[in-house]
């Protein structure tokens, strides 16, 4: 079933609250393998499964990313279709924000690093599309992919401090077979950025069995030259963080849980990865 009105989608699901567990999986479209594997654990997991598909404007601080952002909505709802998916919601933007949305929410220093120091505004723009779907839906389960691991902090946090009742389920990164997470963004790499776009998950392998041999300095120094000596990639950054505040560790003792995020760009394409150090 696919639904544009958020007045329909809640009495829709006013039907199934009291007996069923509903699952959520917010998307921007262009779906990807890794979208359909975050639908296809809901459905393990949630007697419904709903899927929005919204590319939020309030998320983008760069106008041209917005418009040049990939939308393929037949396909996505067929795919949809395909996943398990039991309500499609496909809103317009006056839908989701029948206002401008003035809500400014306080992350600490959670969203003042990485994504949030290169794209000022983005998570705040997350928050409230995120915060609007969830109470439209009200789901128990809500199911995001650890791809977007800052992201993912963030929607958790955002969860605790709404006191909102529904647990996020992180799922994992779903890769290409040469590595480069599914992305997509990945629609709009050339043949010949395409082809060196898995250094970046290479390199991040490597840094992993660096971990023991190396400092942490060193280690993120390391990953930066690799990446930079293609020419076709340009890091934007490279932090080792701690996984829980996602700010930067100097040394490895610092943190329980500890992750490498990284940005980079295949000029004027943008592309992020990350994985567990410890």
């Amino acid at each position: 079933m696919v639904i544009t009105s958020a007045t329909n989608l809640v009495q829709e699901l006013a039907s199934f609250r009291e007996r069923k567990t509903i699952g959520f999986v917010p998307t921007m479209g262009a779906l990807h393998e890794g979208h359909l594997s975050l639908v296809r654990q809901a459905k393990a997991g949630s007697d419904v499964v709903v899927v929005s598909i919204f590319v939020n404007p309030t998320q983008f601080n760069n106008p041209e990313d917005l418009k040049n952002y990939p939308r393929e909505p037949e396909a996505d709802i067929k795919k949809l279709k395909l996943a398990g998916a039991d309500i499609i919601f496909t809103p317009t933007e006056k839908e989701i924000y029948p206002e401008p949305d003035t809500r400014i929410f306080d992350f600490g220093a959670m969203d003042k690093v990485m994504e949030g120091f290169y794209r000022p505004g983005h998570f705040n723009g997350v928050a409230q599309v995120v915060k609007r779907l969830f109470r439209l839906v009200q789901p128990q389960l809500a199911f995001f992919g650890e791809k977007d691991f800052q992201q993912l902090a963030i929607i958790k946090a955002l969860t605790a401090q709404e006191q909102l009742p529904l647990h996020i389920v992180a799922c994992p990164t779903v890769r290409e077979p040469d590595g480069l997470a599914m992305s997509s963004r990945n629609l709009l790499l050339s043949a010949t950025q395409r082809a060196h776009a898995p250094l970046i998950y290479k390199t991040l392998q490597e840094a992993f069995g660096k971990v023991n041999s190396t400092t942490v300095p060193a280690l993120k120094k390391w990953v930066q030259t690799t990446i930079d000596a293609n020419p076709v990639l340009e890091t934007e950054y490279a932090e080792i963080v701690d996984a829980h505040s996602l700010q930067p560790i100097t040394e490895w003792n610092e943190a329980d849980s500890i992750q490498l995020c990284i940005a980079v760009y295949a000029h004027p394409i943008r592309l992020i990865d990350n994985i567990k150090l410890k």
